[in-house]
C-alpha cells in the first residue's frame, strides 16, 4: 500500500497515537505524518504511507490554515487549557471591537515567533517540554521566523475570541493567541484549535480512522487512499520519453530531446515526472552546457 491519507484526527490523540493506530490497522509500519498537531487540536493530518512517506517533507513546507479560539483574562504554562494557571484577571473591561480587530489584524506579515516552553522543539538535544517539566523553565528559547498569510475575526464572544489564521510552518498557534493577550493589555490562553487545511489536503476531503478503517475492509480504501501525486499538484508536470527513462533512474540529465514539459521549467524548479503514464517522482530543472536538463531530485517508485 502506498499513498496518503488525510486523517480527521480528534482531540486527545497525539498525531504520534493515529500514526500507530494505521500501523496497527494496516499491518504496515513505514507510515509517517506531516506536521504535528497538538493532542488538544483536532482537524486534518496527512498521513503517508509506504513510498509516500518520500514526499512528507514537502507537505510539511506547506501552508495550513487553523481556526482558532483564544479566551482573555486567563494565561497558563501551555498557552492552552491543559497547562496549569498562571494568571488570571477575574474583573477587566473586555477591549473594543475595533481594538481586538486591529491587534489581531497586526500579526499579518511575516513575525518572529517564540514558540511555548511546552513543546516538542529540541533544544541541545533535550526537547523543550521535557525540560519544562523537569523545572528547567528558565531555558533559552529562540525566537523563529514565520509568516502569517492571512488572520481575521470570525466572532467576538464575551472573553472569546473566534479567528481564523492562514500560516507558515512551524507556526505555534498557541503563541499566537497568548501574544495577542499580551499586546492587548491583558493575558490569554488558547482555548480552542481546529486544523482546516494543510496544503491541498481539507476538512472536506479527511476522513476519520474509524472510515479509514472500514474503507481498507471493504475496498482496499481505494476511495480514501490518495495517489502520492496529489499532494505535489502545484508543480509542473514533465513526460520523459521511454528513451530517456534509463538516464533518469540513474540520475543522469535528460536533455530537451527527452522530455516534453507542459510549461516553461526554470533551473532549480522542482517537477512532477512521468513516463507513459506513470508517476515516478519529482526532477529538478537544471542547467548543462547551456541546455535546460531534468534531473532526479527524489525518486518514488
Amino acid at each position: 500500500m502506498n499513498g496518503i491519507v488525510n486523517i480527521l484526527k480528534p482531540t486527545g490523540m497525539t498525531s504520534h497515537d493515529v500514526v500507530g493506530m494505521l500501523r496497527k490497522i494496516t499491518g504496515i509500519k513505514k507510515i509517517g505524518h506531516t506536521g504535528t498537531l497538538d493532542p488538544n487540536a483536532a482537524g486534518v493530518l496527512p498521513v503517508c504511507i509506504g513510498r509516500a512517506t518520500r514526499i512528507c517533507e514537502f507537505i510539511q513546507d506547506k501552508k495550513k490554515k487553523y481556526r482558532a479560539e483564544l479566551t482573555l483574562g486567563i494565561k497558563t504554562d501551555t498557552y492552552d487549557s491543559f497547562g496549569a494557571v498562571l494568571e488570571r484577571i477575574s474583573d477587566f473591561e473586555m477591549p473594543s471591537e475595533d481594538d481586538i480587530l486591529r491587534t489581531i489584524e497586526s500579526f499579518r506579515g511575516e513575525q518572529l515567533q517564540q514558540p511555548p516552553i511546552y513543546s516538542a522543539l529540541k533544544v541541545n538535544g533535550k526537547k523543550l517540554y521535557e525540560l519544562a517539566r523537569a523545572g528547567k523553565s528558565d531555558v533559552e528559547i529562540k525566537s523563529r521566523r514565520i509568516f502569517i498569510h492571512d488572520i481575521k475575526v470570525v466572532r467576538i464572544k464575551g472573553n472569546s475570541v473566534l479567528f481564523d489564521v492562514e500560516c507558515s510552518k512551524g507556526t505555534y498557534i498557541r503563541s499566537i493567541c497568548n501574544d495577542i493577550g499580551d499586546k492587548l493589555g491583558l493575558c490569554a490562553y488558547m482555548s480552542f484549535l481546529l486544523r482546516m487545511s494543510s496544503g491541498e489536503f481539507n476538512l472536506e476531503n479527511s476522513y476519520t480512522l474509524e472510515e479509514f478503517e472500514e474503507a481498507l475492509r471493504l475496498d482496499g480504501a481505494r476511495g480514501i487512499l490518495l495517489p502520492t501525486d496529489f499532494a505535489l499538484r502545484e508543480y509542473k508536470q514533465v513526460e520523459i520519453y521511454e528513451s530517456a527513462m534509463k538516464s533518469f533512474l540513474n540520475g543522469a540529465y535528460v536533455y530537451g530531446k527527452g522530455f516534453a514539459a507542459e510549461d516553461d521549467i526554470e533551473e532549480g524548479e522542482l517537477v512532477r515526472v512521468y513516463s507513459q503514464g506513470i508517476f515516478y517522482g519529482i526532477g529538478r530543472g537544471c542547467l548543462e552546457e547551456d541546455q535546460l536538463c531534468i534531473k532526479c531530485y527524489k525518486l518514488l517508485v
